[in-house]
């Protein structure tokens, strides 16, 4: 976060990014500028503002709970990070580096149970590929496609984080937003995410009213915390070592957005972090990547990572510096608090129930 001396020294560089912004949105508001129509209902998942505030998770419960409606879903991603352009379906001869870490996740989780997975700069050009060659699909969840305004979402769907709201932040670069609070109007849900699992009601009666000052009318705000499953071994030194024991010395290997929630989670399982390797978002690891933190390793300590990192450290040219070195991925899940379950499940089936019925 910005000093507050700086950020209002940047302020007249906000207000201008924001007009900008603004005048493009008018466009679209005003049909000036054209959203299509997907042809099949479109989920979209997104935020106002720059880094980690849940999308893979989320992305993930909409696609869980599509499934469990009998519903033929797709997803469809900008592919951020990847070494190819153009429009790409996802298939087994792929990796994070032909369509992206988080396209790459979704592909893994989700290809066996025959859900697409594409990538494409261009939205519209991503749902011709899907329904080319998916004619069957019912739903396609759009991953981060809040600020992508060419196609129009059936339901529209806005993350900010508990702990960096988009209603207290400001726009880039005093801020993190990438466009106005303003932006917030143009959702049909709004779910506070990374909220501890207890939150207060209190708390969310506050985070409701602060967040609805800029929404519709009568616009849902869930709350959804993480839930982490045990770690898993991604590597053979992992399996042979078995299970990690809390109280075990640890190192944390990320190159996400966010990775605070993780640390609070290891730390409160009991685990001993006694180093940290924090990359940015999307970084590309590398043997020498690798080689440091081999060098401040030591025989009995094991390594957490992420699911969304693991797709990174899977890559081939990882293998001969991964060897050895027991890493583990750990999961995550979002759970919706109170009522938040049922009533996203509600919005999904009524966002992709037929014409007429």
């Amino acid at each position: 976060m910005l000093p507050p001396w700086l950020a209002w020294l940047l302020l007249p560089f906000s207000w201008l990014y924001a007009a900008v912004l603004a005048g493009r949105n008018w466009l679209y508001d005003h049909g000036w500028k054209r959203s299509a129509p997907g042809r099949v209902p479109l989920l979209a998942v997104g935020n106002l503002r720059v880094g980690g505030t849940g999308k893979t998770p989320h992305v993930a419960w909409l696609v869980e709970e599509l499934l469990r409606q009998g519903q033929h879903p797709a997803i469809l991603s900008r592919g951020y990070g990847r070494q190819t352009t153009g429009p790409r379906l996802a298939t087994a001869v792929d990796s994070a580096a032909t369509v992206g870490d988080e396209p790459w996740q979704y592909f893994e989780q989700f290809g066996p149970q025959g859900v697409p997975v594409a990538v494409a700069e261009n939205r519209q050009l991503g749902l011709d590929l899907l329904r080319q060659q998916h004619p069957a699909l019912t739903a396609v969840v759009l991953d981060d496609a809040y600020q992508h305004r060419r196609v129009q979402p059936t339901l529209n769907i806005l993350l900010t984080e508990l702990a960096r709201p988009f209603y207290h932040d400001f726009v880039l670069p005093a801020g993190r937003l990438r466009e106005s609070r303003a932006g917030a109007a143009r959702a049909d849900i709004i779910i506070i995410t990374k909220c501890p699992p207890d939150l207060p009601a209190a708390a969310r009666a506050t985070a409701d009213t602060q967040a609805r000052r800029y929404a519709r009318p009568g616009v849902s705000v869930l709350f959804s915390a993480y839930a982490y499953a045990p770690p898993a071994p991604l590597t053979a030194a992992a399996r042979a070592l078995g299970a990690p024991r809390p109280g075990q010395p640890a190192l944390l290997l990320t190159g996400i957005a966010q990775p605070g929630p993780l640390r609070t989670y290891l730390l409160e399982e009991g685990y001993a972090l006694e180093n940290e390797f924090i990359f940015p978002d999307h970084h590309a690891f590398t043997v020498t990547d690798l080689a440091a933190v081999r060098a401040r390793w030591r025989a009995g300590q094991v390594i957490f990572t992420t699911e969304k990192d693991a797709t990174r450290l899977r890559a081939p040219a990882l293998a001969a510096a991964l060897a050895g070195l027991p890493v583990y991925t750990i999961s995550v899940r979002v759970a919706l608090l109170g009522a938040g379950a049922a009533q996203l499940a509600a919005a999904v089936a009524a966002a992709t129930a037929p014409a007429g019925r």
